[in-house]
């Protein structure tokens, strides 16, 4: 029997549904966010008047937003894991070794 998984992005503000995920740093901490494009706009506007006044450190690496084929690749390994018996989490990152074993039996 073929099974398709569909992933569902969830805005972690309010619970609807999110279309990206934003990356940003404080205080040498690095922080993501699934958002909708309002809530990330909200987000940017409210720290528009820091970066204005602020210059870049040029040390952090720029993270690439998330694309659907990535989000794809990610449900795709989560449903192979949970079908062999590996415990993998919904959301977050996927454990480099569960990667390993998805990539070595494809």
């Amino acid at each position: 029997m073929a099974q398709k998984v569909q992933v569902l992005l969830v805005d972690d503000l309010d619970g609807g549904e999110a279309d990206e995920t934003v990356a940003f740093s404080i205080d040498g901490a690095s922080y993501e966010i699934d958002l909708s494009s309002a809530n990330a706009k909200k987000l940017r506007d409210s720290l528009q008047p820091f970066v204005e006044k602020s210059r870049k450190a040029g040390t952090a690496r720029r993270r690439r937003p998330r694309t659907g084929s990535n989000r794809e690749r990610s449900a795709e390994i989560r449903a192979w894991a949970k079908a062999h018996g590996i415990k993998v989490n919904e959301r977050g990152r996927i454990p480099q070794n569960v990667i390993e074993k998805y990539e070595a039996a494809h």
